[in-house]
């Protein structure tokens, strides 16, 4: 067994996540392939346009064996915070050799050297100089690479999918873990990208979802995706609205990723925007980027606080998995829960208890994202999708 991790939110899952998969088997020499992939809530601050169980079905059948879910605090946290809960769970398995994640530059050597040039401007006086002026800490940060480094590792820290590999690097060697990190370089699309290419089927996961939201057809962009139903954060606009109306100061500043009193200017937006686009404009300011706005309007929103990362990794929850999966799960040597059933692992311990309790609070309020509600309770029951 050679086994190869992926950390992926297929939202949804498209051609250029299948060309991944298949480089990861045939380039790298994976033989099992296991998927930790975000639940309901996505990285960019926002609900996933499938529900987890039609993206981990999907991804079972393009060749992946195990799906396993990160957890809400992780899948809405920053991009180090995304990256050490998934490569955590990852190294819990022990079992993982190693992790491959797409890249625009496609060179581990060329990323190595980028979370080098990271974990060393990070500790710089003129990357804390900069923060202090007010910067973003991705432009603070690539102001202090900038002073110190050459063009090539700039150039490689300006690629959005560069930039989240350097955070996979950083977080194996945060917990000295022996998984092996390796790369595929991105094909055709770009992150983000809104480009339309002749005779390619890849587009990007961004340009994908907006032709849902419109209606079109992406059949021949996304294999074997049921889009039979799907959920927007529209639908539940005047819920968040609603609740960040009712929080005081106090409650939106333990949410996570909140600091240096931006839960004052979160309180005052809350009064007077009447949109979710507005309430963003009125809080963003050249230190927070948009996401970051987005994933803290949204934790706000489902109740996520600072103390829930101190649990948040307590137990590995399975989605779906076909025969290979299963060897995968025979070869593991986890030293925490590893179950199916959300019912089962919250009778594991004190921690997993309040793992459970939020994701499942968090998934009912997924449950009114779709133009058709769903009721309360079914994270509880839920049943993991299994392939032959």
């Amino acid at each position: 067994m050679n086994v190869c991790g992926i950390i992926c939110e297929y939202n949804p899952f498209h051609n250029g996540h299948k060309y991944h998969i298949e480089q990861t088997r045939e380039k790298i020499g994976a033989t099992h392939i296991v998927g930790v992939m975000s639940g309901n809530f996505t990285q960019r601050g926002d609900v996933a346009v499938i529900d987890k169980y039609k993206r981990a079905e999907t991804a079972l059948k393009n060749g992946v064996d195990l799906v396993i879910e990160l957890p809400v605090v992780y899948s809405l946290g920053s991009a180090e915070q995304f990256a050490q809960g998934a490569v955590y769970l990852l190294n819990a398995l022990g079992c993982v050799d190693m992790l491959s994640f797409g890249s625009e530059c496609g060179n581990i050597k060329q990323l190595r050297e980028a979370a080098g040039a990271v974990l060393y401007a990070q500790e710089s006086e003129e990357f804390k100089s900069y923060m202090k002026e007010g910067l973003s800490y991705p432009a603070a940060l690539q102001k202090a690479i900038e002073k110190y480094y050459t063009d090539d590792v700039i150039e490689t820290l300006t690629c959005p999918n560069n930039t989240l590999a350097v955070e996979y690097i950083k977080a194996i060697d945060n917990i000295a873990s022996p998984i092996k990190p390796v790369t595929v370089k991105r094909h055709i699309a770009a992150h983000d990208s809104e480009i339309i290419y002749p005779q390619s089927n890849v587009l990007s996961a961004s340009r994908l979802r907006k032709m849902i939201e419109a209606g079109e057809d992406i059949s021949g962009y996304a294999p074997e995706c049921d889009f039979s139903e799907t959920a927007s954060i529209s639908n539940i606009e005047t819920a968040i609205l609603s609740k960040l109306r009712a929080m005081n100061k106090s409650a939106i500043e333990k949410t996570p990723n909140v600091l240096l009193g931006l839960e004052n200017r979160i309180y005052r937006a809350a009064r007077v925007a009447c949109s979710l686009n507005e309430l963003y404009f009125l809080v963003k300011t050249k230190r927070y980027t948009l996401a970051r706005i987005r994933r803290i309007i949204l934790s706000a929103f489902l109740g996520i606080t600072k103390n829930d990362l101190q649990f948040s990794n307590s137990y590995v929850r399975i989605l779906g998995m076909n025969g290979k999966g299963k060897e995968i799960l025979g070869a593991a040597k986890c030293d925490i829960p590893v179950n199916t059933s959300l019912s089962q692992l919250e009778k594991t311990g004190d921690k997993a208890k309040k793992q459970a309790r939020l994701e499942a609070r968090c998934n009912d309020q997924y449950a009114l994202a779709f133009d058709k509600k769903r009721p309360c309770g079914l994270d509880f029951t839920a049943k993991p999708i299994i392939l032959d």
